[in-house]
């Protein structure tokens, strides 16, 4: 009996970490209006997910440094199924704005868009694509 209460729990502790959303991960994002690009560490906040800048990258792909670097830039994001992601925010560095944003998982590809006022100014913010660590 203590045997399979052990065993029991054993599988409760680890299933959060089985669990694992499929958007969780690095991601290099596409360039800014600047040439610029980034990796994205998408990762659980609390129910939602959540996005840090951990690295940032000048025109010619070399690491630089950044104010941004440890700034949130994806947050509040919800798993809706078939990859799709909402509900959540995207601050856009080079134009210092926050969206309402929309993500969507193919594979190792993550497509990151966002409107404000109301979804009257949109910005595809481009294809994202997973960091083979």
């Amino acid at each position: 009996m203590n045997r399979l209460f052990l065993t029991v729990a054993a599988i409760l502790v680890a299933a959060p970490a089985l669990a694992a959303d499929p958007v969780e991960g690095l991601w290099q994002t596409a360039p800014d209006d600047n040439g610029h690009s980034g990796h994205i560490r998408i990762a659980p906040c609390g129910a939602k997910l959540c996005g840090t800048l951990v690295t940032s990258f000048d025109t010619a792909g070399k690491p630089m440094t950044s104010a941004n670097i440890g700034k949130q830039i994806v947050w509040g994001m919800v798993a809706e199924g078939g990859g799709a992601y909402g509900e959540g925010k995207v601050w856009s560095p080079d134009r210092n704005k926050t969206y309402d944003a929309k993500m969507q998982l193919t594979g190792d590809s993550l497509a990151v868009s966002g409107c404000v006022m109301g979804g009257l100014i949109c910005r595809n913010g481009g294809t994202w694509t997973r960091v083979k660590n």
